[in-house]
This record gives structure tokens, sequence and C-alpha cells, in this order.
């Protein structure tokens, strides 16, 4: 079963704003999306469910599920189909996004990790006794 990082309230919590009526999908696609992009390349102990155990990384791993959830909502790309354009002529109006020849091969749109959510990573409550950002280790 999917883990779900974050829910309705930490939503409203972290933005400030009423959660649209889709929240819980839109946590969900988030979690599994931020869990196989950086939350399982982090050194972090887990209950028997496989959540974070300690409070403060529970909370860091809702925060970062929330900014990108919130970041889908701002740029309206959670899938990330604005970088699989390039150029796009309509008549004689011509259109170049970032999969044109311009040489940028970076990442936009959904399939990126939000920065804030990376920022939530990075709170100086994480120290390196309970959480490791980017480093897998094993038993």
């Amino acid at each position: 079963m999917a883990r779900i990082y974050a829910v309705s309230a930490d939503y409203e919590a972290y933005t400030g704003q009423t959660p649209p009526a889709d929240i819980g999908a839109r946590l969900a696609r988030a979690s599994r999306f931020i869990e196989s992009s950086v939350f399982r390349l982090c050194g972090y102990e887990v209950d028997e469910d496989g959540y974070p155990s300690n409070v403060a990384v529970a909370e860091a791993f809702a925060a970062a599920v929330c900014a990108q959830v919130q970041w889908w909502a701002e740029t309206g790309d959670e899938l990330g189909t604005a970088a699989q354009w390039g150029t796009v002529k309509i008549g004689s109006v011509a259109l170049s996004g970032p999969g044109s020849s311009s040489g940028s091969t970076a990442a936009v749109g959904g399939r990126t990790v939000a920065d804030a959510a990376l920022e939530a990573l990075r709170t100086p409550d994480l120290t390196p006794d309970i959480f490791r950002l980017g480093e897998v280790v094993s038993c």
C-alpha cells in the first residue's frame, strides 16, 4: 500500500489556503512522487508501516509533500508535459519551449521536485542523527 505523508489539514496549515476538493488525491500523487524521487534516497528510521518514526522527520515529509502539491498547482504542470514540447507553430505564431533546440535539457514542471519541498528537508531540526538527505544506508 502506498504511503501518504500529508493530509488535508497539513496542506491547509502549510499554505494557509482552503484545500481543493481533490486534495487527498493530490497529496497521494505527490507522496508517491517525492518518495520515489527523494525519500528513498535518504537515511531515516521507519516504523512498521514504513513511515518516519521521528516526529520532526514526519513533519518535514508532510511539509515537502504539501510544497510539491502547492508548486504543481502554481505551475499547472503536475505531469511535466510542459517540458515535452519544443517549437510549436500555429499559423503565423511560433512558440519555443523547454524541448526546443536551445540546448536545454533541464526538466521543468511537474516531474521536478519543488525547491520548497527540498527546503523542507533541509531544516536545522533534521539533524544527521535522525535524517540524512540523499544518503542511502543499509543494515
